[in-house]
């Protein structure tokens, strides 16, 4: 297995998990979560920054409504299909190979988005509030940031050590899971096994956030009006939350 501080940057984890992570029903579940995206953020147009964008789900859509996109990864092969994902939807992105701690662009985007627990993969914690404020930089002025991941509060309620999907062909992906440093962190182990035999195995580790916890670090980043909600529909974060969204405005 590889080292689990660098386990996205590992191309062949994307490879390996591309059609578990992102099923085609994935992108058309994307295409509806952009009208509630826009609604939340209460912005219709202008420059976007999708941090983490993967495959394109919600940058093509977006793009497709007229916003100017530009997404960053770390993944070339998931770019790439982002930029494939493009060309077939007839529009223009600005594609990154970047890690999201580097990136600052003073004042340039309307709206920025951090989708699919994307936020919180470091494994120093001053990274990760690093990002935070490299967006609120990044921001105009009213600029609007949206971040969606699984809260701590969720995940104590639905967690299980142990899962495995059957993904036919012989193939089948096993995830076993677990909480470090008191509810700070969740480290997973991915296996795909083939036959008898492991195909591929890494381990990944990421901070998990209450929702108090991610609205305290986007204060602390710059933000105002800090908006925690239960999904992107806009419902409370509370016992029915299937997701942490926080919806932070700049000045």
């Amino acid at each position: 297995m590889s080292a689990a501080a660098d386990w996205f940057e590992d191309d062949r984890l994307w490879v390996e998990s591309y059609p578990t992570m992102f099923p085609e029903p994935s992108f058309e579940t994307a295409r509806r979560e952009v009208d509630s995206i826009l609604e939340l953020a209460g912005c219709r147009h202008g420059r976007l920054l999708d941090l983490a964008c993967g495959p394109g789900r919600h940058a093509v859509p977006l793009a497709l409504r007229g916003f100017e996109v530009t997404g960053v990864d770390r993944s070339r092969f998931l770019l790439e299909k982002a930029r494939a994902y493009g060309e077939a939807e007839g529009v223009a992105l600005e594609l990154l190979e970047l890690d999201m701690r580097e990136l600052s662009r003073p004042s340039d985007f309307d709206l920025a988005l951090c989708m699919f627990s994307s936020f919180g993969l470091f494994d120093d914690e001053a990274d990760n509030r690093r990002v935070l404020e490299n967006v609120h930089r990044s921001l105009a002025p009213g600029g609007t940031f949206v971040v969606d991941v699984m809260g701590k509060e969720i995940l104590a309620r639905i967690y299980q050590p142990t899962a495995s999907t059957d993904l036919g062909n012989g193939r089948i992906f096993v995830q076993r899971r677990r909480v470090r440093d008191a509810w700070t962190r969740m480290e997973m182990d991915w296996l795909f096994l083939e036959g008898e035999t492991v195909r591929y195995a890494q381990t990944l580790r990421h901070f998990i956030y209450s929702g108090r916890e991610l609205r305290d670090m986007l204060r602390a980043a710059g933000f105002a009006n800090v908006a925690i909600h239960g999904n992107l529909r806009g419902d409370p974060y509370g016992p029915e939350a299937t997701r942490l969204v926080a919806v932070a405005r700049k000045r």
